[in-house]
């Protein structure tokens, strides 16, 4: 059977424009794989056209949109992913464009479809009490006890996330003044991040502990599971989750019960603004590309900040009553509201 042009630049745009041009990272190129499979799957289910049969023609707006509910009423995707799945057509729409520039009325108004805002959450972090607490639970002295110390304190310090802890290699740490962390970022970026001189000597232990002090063994990933293999995601969120559900044993108020390690990373952030520090700073210690992403952190803090107030001057403050409550005439009374 022969290839559809969609077929043909949807190769193209995996094989070479996505790694070779644009330079996405896997994480990114497998995300966007995911999301043309469920195109596929709506052109299929809604119209009948089977995956070998969709063409360049078929990407237009009105289906565009269709898909994009169909994200929401069938497949019952958050805004979130739905917004995921948009950029990655976004981002083939916009390698067609060079390709066909026949369809670029209908591109463009592909690329002004909107993008969903998503609700802002409010950021779950522990205090610095509550940090104690957690990393206090790990028994040195039991087999795994200080890698998995490291993993915390490390996770604390340096803000960084899952994905970027699991890729650190022994060649990566630089244990002489000014300790310093390379770390390798989202878009295969990478930045230097300083260690906290406190936990210099549990990193120390932990390499003559493993034997990582050998020069051999410098290319070697700096933490390991059971298999002796490099971390997943969800190896760390288990031994995170561990001591979390010990330390929630002996203050449940302190740790709440769905604490991960984005959270730590939430809570290093929040730890350096309420400590003044600068958000271009903690900007470049986080990796965020844009200072936007950083300012979340002060957005927080400063609604904290307010609700303290708010709180205390309800002592102070004297019940205000109402003026309606002395005038029946409502419609007099709202007439007369911030007359000058």
């Amino acid at each position: 059977m022969k290839r559809t042009d969609f077929a043909a630049y949807l190769n193209k745009y995996f094989t070479d424009y996505l790694p070779n041009t644009c330079g996405s990272t896997p994480q990114t190129i497998d995300s966007y794989r995911h999301s043309f499979i469920l195109f596929l799957t709506y052109m299929q289910d809604e119209y009948q056209i089977s995956a070998d049969r969709v063409d360049i023609s078929d990407l237009t707006y009105e289906n565009i949109v269709s898909y994009l509910s169909w994200l929401k009423e069938i497949r019952s995707n958050g805004v979130s992913t739905r917004n995921q799945r948009q950029a990655a057509l976004n981002s083939f729409i916009r390698f067609l464009m060079y390709e066909f520039p026949e369809h670029l009325h209908e591109y463009q108004r592909i690329l002004g479809i909107p993008v969903k805002k998503t609700p802002q959450k409010e950021i779950s972090y522990l205090k610095t009490e509550g940090v104690a607490l957690l990393i206090s639970q790990v028994d040195l002295n039991r087999q795994n006890g200080l890698r998995d110390y490291v993993i915390l304190s490390l996770l604390y310090t340096t803000g960084i996330r899952v994905s970027e802890l699991i890729q650190i290699r022994v060649k990566d740490l630089s244990l002489q003044e000014p300790f310093t962390l390379l770390v390798h970022g989202k878009g295969q970026k990478s930045r230097y991040i300083p260690l906290m001189r406190s936990t210099i000597p549990f990193i120390q232990k932990y390499l003559v502990q493993k034997r990582y002090d050998r020069p051999e063994r410098l290319d070697e990933w700096l933490f390991k599971n059971h298999m002796s293999k490099s971390f997943t995601r969800q190896g760390i969120n288990y031994i995170v989750g561990k001591y979390t559900k010990m330390a929630r044993e002996i203050a449940p108020d302190m740790i709440p019960a769905d604490f991960s390690p984005h959270k730590m990373r939430h809570t290093t952030a929040m730890g350096l603004v309420e400590s003044g520090v600068d958000l271009i700073y903690i900007r470049d210690l986080l990796g965020h590309e844009s200072i936007k992403t950083t300012e979340v952190y002060a957005r927080a803090d400063a609604m904290h900040k307010r609700q303290a107030i708010e709180a205390a001057s309800k002592e102070i403050v004297p019940p205000e009553e109402a003026e309606w409550d002395k005038n029946s005439n409502l419609k007099d009374w709202l007439k007369n509201f911030n007359r000058r």
